[in-house]
């Protein structure tokens, strides 16, 4: 799954002036198969799951939760056919219908979607690949980049009514509203941005009705001649076990009707792509947790929210995943990961 090369460079570009080198960027790249010569021009585009794993390996190298979301504000500009067609849209609310109709050109993980609900309208993120939920900085970085795309674009630095994130982060929601400077929610129903309705009228100072035409006509060409990557029955299965969080996680019986099969064909696919419906839960589940331990979430939350009786049980496991208990996995966070 491709996504626009622009955004792990200018990740580079902050991890480099943050350490004051380049090897920090380097090895990570390196831990995500990427080579600088890899993320160059002529390259414009590279893999959604390096993407995922850079910011996820730099936000921990770092020791700093708030990496990508700060680094995400600094997103400024793209030369991909969907910035430029909102770059000569009229005002703020032609930039959200058209990036609600040609994001996928860019993303095809992630689609939003313009809701107008009386004294309020929301700029709403949907997962298209559900698997990608599981990325919390990711998620992050891409919605700072939204909101500051959106000043960008309209030469203004508007506040939005509240930025709100499905995922949970414990005790550094003060962080990320300091950014923002605007309330951050954290745990909602929806992943979105929700601003005035009168924000939607923001003139976007480089409108041009004539590119925009042009640039129209040919992103709907683009699409025509695009499909949708097929979806791995992995990733299918990831994002069903992650929208039945929190408190449950579906039995494979259950995915397999959600998917349209019999439980022996289900597990006969999965088996095909080498793994089991335990494995897949197993590894959803490790992986979660050490996010949510970095999220500073407590250990009693989280063995509720990834479906544990209680908080023995969950602990039990991640021993079993990682060879340490949960606290030395936290305790080990506590010290300075750079200078």
């Amino acid at each position: 799954m491709e996504v626009d090369i622009a955004r792990i460079q200018l990740l580079t570009r902050a991890l480099d002036q943050r350490t004051n080198g380049t090897e920090m960027s380097d090895r990570i790249l390196e831990k995500c198969n990427l080579t600088r010569a890899s993320i160059a021009p002529p390259a414009t585009t590279f893999t959604a799951h390096q993407e995922a794993l850079f910011v996820r390996y730099a936000c921990d190298a770092l020791g700093d939760i708030t990496f990508a979301a700060q680094t995400g504000l600094q997103f400024k500009s793209t030369s991909s056919l969907t910035a430029y067609i909102s770059k000569y849209s009229r005002d703020l609310r032609q930039v959200m219908e058209n990036t609600s109709r040609f994001h996928r050109i860019i993303d095809p993980a992630l689609m939003f979607n313009l809701r107008l609900a009386g004294n309020f309208a929301s700029i709403e993120a949907d997962w298209k690949d559900a698997s990608f939920a599981r990325y919390h900085r990711r998620t992050e970085y891409l919605m700072f980049a939204g909101l500051s795309r959106m000043r960008t674009l309209t030469q203004t630095n508007f506040f939005p009514i509240e930025v709100r994130f499905q995922h949970e982060i414990g005790a550094n929601q003060k962080k990320f509203q300091k950014l923002a400077g605007c309330p951050v929610l954290f745990g909602a129903e929806r992943l979105e941005i929700v601003i005035a309705p009168s924000a939607l009228d923001l003139p976007v100072p480089t409108y041009d009705p004539n590119l925009r035409a042009h640039l129209l006509e040919y992103g709907e060409r683009v699409l025509a001649e695009r499909r949708s990557p097929d979806q791995k029955l992995r990733a299918q299965v990831e994002g069903l076990i992650t929208r039945s969080m929190p408190g449950t996680v579906i039995n494979a019986d259950e995915a397999a009707a959600n998917l349209g099969m019999s439980p022996r064909t289900f597990a006969r696919r999965l088996k095909d792509e080498g793994v089991s419906y335990r494995d897949i839960v197993d590894d959803l589940r490790c992986d979660l947790a050490q996010t949510f331990i970095t999220n500073g979430m407590p250990l009693s939350e989280i063995a509720f929210s990834l479906g544990y009786s209680d908080q023995a049980a969950f602990s039990t496991a991640f021993k079993r995943w990682t060879g340490q208990a949960p606290s030395t996995f936290r305790s080990r966070l506590d010290f300075p990961k750079s200078t």
